[in-house]
């Protein structure tokens, strides 16, 4: 299931952007975190699947700077908010109008910046999307901006080494990564009380899950669930799969 056909969108600026989509039925949009890509993050980890033997259509993006998607260098080509632009944009150019949407991550940080901006899923799931990297985002993801910078360097064995032999299996850039890091932007604790979209909240249990319960307890209408794992690990636990479809169900 992993060798899907590549299509492209145009994001409002005009960059090609990369999507895959499987399955036929309900319309989900689901958004990758920081260094993976979409067919890492839903498609071989299982998660996809599930959704399609529950009906639906999933849609996985790669976004900006991200696996086949563009890796451009001008720092033109990484405005404030442009990965919301290019979500917003991919819901436009496949005229989605009853959908929901899931991520993990800064996909879940971009999901909720879609909300604040007006998006209207029936639903939506944000897994690992914290809380003060939402109130405050600017000048965040510092431990990915010590991997990209200090490339070749970091101790064997370490979480930074993994992260770094992540990077090079999926063939990322470091330079276009860095220039991600740059894009988001703060939303304020009225902005995430004004939010009506029903919305999971999912943290894992090594995860700050105290973060994910203070999201939920600040959106109007959300639901906290915990799974196994930290920030990295969580992501591909059947757990976090199953809560995030049985609540698209």
């Amino acid at each position: 299931m992993t060798d899907v056909e590549t299509r492209h969108f145009r994001g409002r600026d005009g960059a090609e952007l990369a999507y895959r989509e499987i399955g036929e039925g309900r319309p989900v949009l689901m958004l990758h975190g920081f260094f993976t890509t979409g067919t890492v993050a839903w498609l071989r980890s299982g998660h996809a699947a599930r959704l399609v033997e529950r009906g639906h259509r999933v849609i996985m993006p790669d976004m900006r700077g991200h696996g086949d998607s563009p890796k451009s260098r001008d720092p033109a080509d990484y405005p404030p908010d442009v990965l919301t632009d290019d979500a917003l944009a991919l819901v436009e150019h496949l005229g989605l109008t009853d959908y929901d949407l899931g991520g993990y991550s800064l996909g879940a940080r971009t999901i909720i910046r879609m909300l604040v901006r007006g998006a209207t899923p029936r639903r939506a799931a944000v897994g690992g999307a914290g809380f003060e990297q939402l109130l405050e985002a600017s000048g965040r993801g510092t431990g990915f901006r010590h991997v990209l910078e200090n490339l070749g360097q970091h101790e064997w064995g370490s979480q930074d080494w993994l992260l770094e032999g992540f990077l090079r299996k999926v063939k990322g850039d470091p330079a276009a990564l860095l220039l991600v890091l740059e894009t988001p932007v703060d939303t304020s604790r009225e902005q995430l009380a004004a939010i009506t979209v029903p919305t999971l909240a999912i943290s894992g249990s090594e995860d700050e899950p105290e973060a994910g319960r203070e999201l939920a307890a600040t959106l109007r209408r959300a639901t906290f669930v915990e799974v196994p794992g930290n920030h990295i690990s969580a992501s591909s636990t059947p757990e976090l799969g199953e809560a995030i479809a049985t609540w698209f169900d």
